[in-house]
């Protein structure tokens, strides 16, 4: 059987939110939907992109924030309240700087040439290919991946 080829993913979040799931070692994504969180595989690559600071009263930030691969193929709800049990996924994050996405624009496959580059992160997780994937990491000075 063919071992499936590594995928490399952008998840939208707020920066308060990614540091939650750096700190607590899981992805939570779109609201707490489980669909984009099974997209992913065992070995696939998440880069967080944070557009602002906090959700509700953020400051525009428009960087990338957090980058890990996926531990596992497991997706699971967690209650955090009475009212909302949304679905996670285990991470290995590693350590990293912040990237501001506008150095990396004329860089990256995806954004390249493209004025209306915001409009791909209104999805809140898309894939992107693994040279793109190389671009950031560099940027966020994560050098060791496969």
């Amino acid at each position: 059987m063919e071992t499936p080829k590594t995928r490399y993913w952008i998840g939208v979040v707020s920066k308060s939110h990614v540091a939650r799931g750096v700190a607590g070692g899981f992805a939570q994504l779109c609201h707490g939907k489980a669909a984009p969180l099974k997209r992913m595989r065992q070995g696939d690559w998440l880069i967080y992109y944070s557009p602002k600071t906090d959700l509700s009263n953020g400051e525009p930030l428009q960087a990338f924030t957090a980058i890990g691969n996926v531990k596992d193929d497991s997706v699971y709800e967690y209650q955090m309240s009475e009212t909302f049990i949304p679905f996670r996924r285990d991470i290995h994050y590693y350590a990293c700087t912040e990237a501001p996405i506008h150095p990396l624009l004329h860089k990256m496959n995806f954004t390249k040439e493209n004025r209306n580059w915001g409009y791909r992160f209104r999805t809140g997780h898309f894939e992107i290919d693994q040279t793109d994937f190389a671009v950031i990491a560099e940027a966020m000075g994560v050098k060791e991946y496969s």
